[in-house]
């Protein structure tokens, strides 16, 4: 569609498409129509003729008088020069526009221009090209017949040469804004223009093999009924697996305690003697992980676990294959027809494709599924489906009783006899520090600095922190043992503590939500009735606290969070922090994007 010398004006633009020059709006706009009424501190453009001009002070004043209006204004140049005396000369008539204003009871213009053309509304656009350069791009190719080549509507057609062309101010704005139903239009626009580009991202590899397992004898073994939602995940993971002409890429995002890890064991499943590799963030959890594939699977499959520190099985001869990232420095890992990487945000791009490559054979690519306990919007789950297949877990296979509430220093007996309560009857206590030392700049006490009061006050307390090169170890041992846990977020993923029924995070308040979130997400995770308190010092409670408190459901967390932020960032990077859409509010037009996804695959 672009020439070749235009596309290298859109490089210096930093756009790649029509539509992000369709999306380019002007900063504002010079209206030199003829004004129907005189209205002060705004725009008037009229005829004028030269009643009197004299300096005063430095400055020069000229009378016009305004035939069209019968009326009679001043014009102020606060800077003279030769041009002005010449220009403005005695009963000279002008086109004259400017600012008007009150001054002393009289009409004033300052700095009146006079216009050679007039008539128009002429865009003026914020850019690394001339103004010249910029209006031929947008007056060549912003055509009806070019837009309508990319799925929009003729209204938002319309809206976007309203934008660029308009024959009047009032058609795109009111009281000097956008109006609704431009910005409405502009939302779409926004969201085709993104899920188009995801789409050219899009790769397809053939599969190593077909995978049409079924899975029946896997789910009819097991002492309970899957959720719906879980369900549905392997059913889509069934799905892309069984073809033969296009390698699985999906991404399964389940809420905290909703049961993510049997959709990973039903997957190992499905792949069965074709061999399937997961890799997990810690040894932690790549353990935790290896004694519910022992439990589930072992009548069907043989499982290895490989970490840092251990090695159970044998590799070659595993069906189903649990490792850290020590899967990454094998010489030789065994041709797997599917790969899988649980919490897959906490690996870099490289990684998870490194394991891929690992296992590959040729051009064939093996099946890749992601797992992630970090839930997003249903908005961005659309959005970020045009470059990978996405699946919600959004149901938990029990319902969780956690009470969640902000407590401040006032409130610490409280808390202290509620602590004591709780271990009174078996269960266990989670204490979240911000720090592990002490630091000025922190109003809290650190996990090194606390650690002496609640030994002083009851035995069994454990400690650990992201440092401790033995965490796995404290964490099994106080699984056991442990009445109180003094931690860093380093509890935030993974581990299974049945008996935990309270957490206490000091200083909430410097937590984001999708962590409080995953912090929260560790008690209650067996159907106790359980507690989470958010510590903070500050006299104002802050309001993301209070909403908060309030919701337990991970995906709404997640949208309250974006709506907060205006940022999101999981796929790849391919929603980055910072604001990536000037209309579209990802927190909230969850209808638009639904509207906008099924016409772009229609298209």
């Amino acid at each position: 569609m672009f020439s070749q010398e235009d596309k290298q004006l859109l490089v210096k633009l930093k756009k790649k498409s029509l539509l992000d020059l369709a999306l380019m709006l002007p900063r504002n706009y010079i209206d030199t129509t003829l004004s129907n009424e005189i209205k002060v501190n705004e725009n008037l453009t009229t005829r004028a003729i030269v009643k009197e001009h004299f300096l005063r002070n430095g400055k020069l004043y000229v009378r016009f008088f305004l035939p069209f209006f019968n009326k009679e204004i001043m014009g102020v140049f606060f800077k003279t020069t030769p041009y002005h005396q010449k220009t403005f000369r005695l009963n000279s008539e002008h086109i004259i526009s400017g600012r008007v204003s009150i001054f002393n009871g009289f009409l004033q213009i300052s700095q009146p221009k006079s216009l050679k053309n007039y008539g128009m509304i002429e865009p003026k656009y914020k850019s690394a090209l001339k103004e010249s350069q910029i209006k031929d791009l947008i007056s060549k190719y912003l055509t009806i017949e070019n837009l309508e080549k990319f799925c929009l509507k003729e209204e938002e057609i319309e809206a976007i040469l309203k934008l660029h062309f308009p024959k009047s101010l009032d058609e795109i704005k009111k009281d000097g804004k956008l109006k609704e139903e431009i910005i409405f239009h502009l939302k779409k626009v926004e969201a085709i223009n993104f899920l188009l580009k995801l789409r050219k991202k899009r790769q397809s590899f053939l599969p190593i093999k077909a995978l049409k397992k079924d899975i029946a004898p896997f789910i009819n073994a097991l002492p309970f009924n899957l959720t719906n939602d879980q369900l549905k995940a392997i059913k889509d993971i069934q799905k892309d697996l069984a073809s033969s002409k296009k390698a699985a890429r999906r991404l399964i995002i389940g809420d905290v305690g909703s049961g993510k890890t049997m959709v990973i064991l039903a997957a190992a499943f499905i792949a069965g003697k074709e061999k399937s590799i997961l890799m997990a963030p810690t040894s932690l959890l790549a353990n935790q992980l290896f004694e519910e594939a022992q439990k589930f699977l072992r009548p069907f499959l043989t499982i290895a676990l490989l970490t840092q520190k251990e090695q159970i099985g044998k590799l070659e001869e595993a069906d189903f294959i649990i490792g850290t990232h020590a899967l990454l420095y094998q010489e030789k890992l065994p041709k797997a027809a599917l790969v899988m990487v649980d919490e897959q945000h906490r690996f870099g791009t490289n990684q998870r494709a490194l394991l891929s490559r690992l296992v590959q054979e040729g051009s064939k690519h093996p099946h890749f599924l992601q797992f992630s306990a970090t839930p997003i919007p249903r908005t961005q789950a659309m959005l970020e489906s045009g470059a990978i297949d996405i699946s919600l877990i959004k149901q938990l296979p029990f319902k969780k009783e956690i009470t969640t509430q902000v407590v401040q220093k006032k409130d610490f007996k409280k808390l202290f006899a509620h602590i004591k309560k709780e271990i009174a009857k078996n269960h266990q206590v989670l204490i979240v520090y911000p720090l592990v030392e002490p630091s000025d700049e922190m109003p809290y006490q650190s996990l090194s600095e606390a650690s002496s009061f609640w030994q002083k006050h009851f035995d069994g307390v454990y400690i650990t922190h992201g440092k401790d090169t033995k965490k796995q170890e404290v964490l099994l041992e106080f699984r056991q043992k442990g009445k109180i846990l003094l931690s860093t977020t380093v509890i935030e993923v993974g581990i299974s503590l049945p008996r935990l029924t309270t957490i206490v995070i000091v200083g909430a308040e410097r937590f984001g939500l999708a962590t409080l979130h995953q912090l929260r997400g560790r008690v209650g995770r067996y159907g106790l009735k359980s507690f989470c308190f958010l510590y903070t010092n500050m006299s104002q409670i802050p309001k993301r606290l209070i909403e908060f408190c309030k919701i337990n459901d991970g995906f709404e967390i997640a949208r309250l969070d974006l709506a907060l932020r205006e940022s999101g960032d999981l796929l790849d990077g391919t929603i980055q922090s910072g604001r990536v859409f000037e209309f579209l509010d990802l927190a909230n037009d969850e209808a638009i994007v639904s509207e906008v996804k099924s016409r772009i695959e229609q298209c």
